[in-house]
Formats: C-alpha cells, structure tokens, sequence
C-alpha cells in the first residue's frame, strides 16, 4: 500500500526545519564566529568603505542603502549584529572632521570633528582609527577589528 502524501510531504518540512537549526546553532558557535570574522573582507566591501568620505556629510539614501547591501552580503552566513556596534574611520573631508561613524542599527553616518565625543564604546576605536596602519575598525560588543587597505583582520580585546 503507497504512503499518503501528506506525511511524506510533513517528513520533508521536518528535516528541513532540523536543517535550518542545524545552520543557526553553526552562525552561532562562538568559535566559528570569530573565525569568520577574523577573515580577509572582500575588496567589493572595501571600496564601498571609501565611498563613506566621498560622499561628504550627507549621504544620498540609495547609495547608503548600495553600502547596506554591500555590508550585509559581506557577512550573509553569520549572524554579526547582536554584536556588531558599528565602525570607525579616518574622515579624509578635511578640518574641522577628524574621523566618521557608521551605525549599522540606526542606519546613520556621523562625522565627528576633533576632539568631539563619540557615543560609547566607538571612542575606542578613534586613536585607531586615526593611525595610518587602518582603513577603518569594526566595533563589536568584545573586541575592535582594525582593517588594513588590503582587508586583512588584526583583532584588539
């Protein structure tokens, strides 16, 4: 006798769904998260960092939502924004602007001038981001990711 479809189809949606937990507790595993952001960025991300000056103090919406899109292909497979505060980079637009903020939660680029208080723990990350090693520092919840132009990763706790 043939089995009902129905629970062949209910086994199916079943060994998916065990998939699909299979793929989070993975995103989640503390040790292949830091190995995966410990890798090289791509040089697609790279460059869009660069537009963030280019663009002055006010950015065109789509071409902030090009940079989202950017940044979120750049970490499709992980689970980054629990811890991801946001990043820090030199402002090359001149005085009185020392270094720029990307808020990936708010959605929000801020130039700070000299001097200027940063919200939190992005203030950390300014002494780095104004050497001249860096392209710009990824702030997360536990440590500073410094990134040089070629988008190799140098971890600060």
């Amino acid at each position: 006798m043939p089995k009902p479809i129905f629970n062949t189809k209910q086994k199916e949606i079943q060994q998916i769904d065990l998939h699909q937990d299979t793929m989070t507790k993975c995103r989640l595993d503390p040790v292949l998260l830091e190995r995966r952001l410990r890798e090289k960025r791509s040089s697609k991300y790279m460059e869009m960092m660069k537009q963030l000056d280019i663009s002055g103090t006010q950015m065109d919406q789509s071409k902030f939502q090009e940079f989202l899109d950017t940044f979120h292909s750049e970490f499709a497979d992980i689970d980054y924004q629990d811890q991801l505060l946001g990043i820090v980079a030199k402002c090359y637009l001149g005085k009185p602007y020392e270094v720029h903020t990307l808020d990936l939660t708010g959605d929000i680029v801020v130039h700070y001038k000299a001097g200027e208080n940063m919200p939190g723990l992005l203030n950390r990350a300014r002494s780095l981001a104004m050497h001249g090693d860096y392209h710009f520092i990824e702030v997360y919840t536990d440590c500073l990711r410094a990134i040089k132009a070629d988008g190799s990763v140098t971890v600060a706790k």
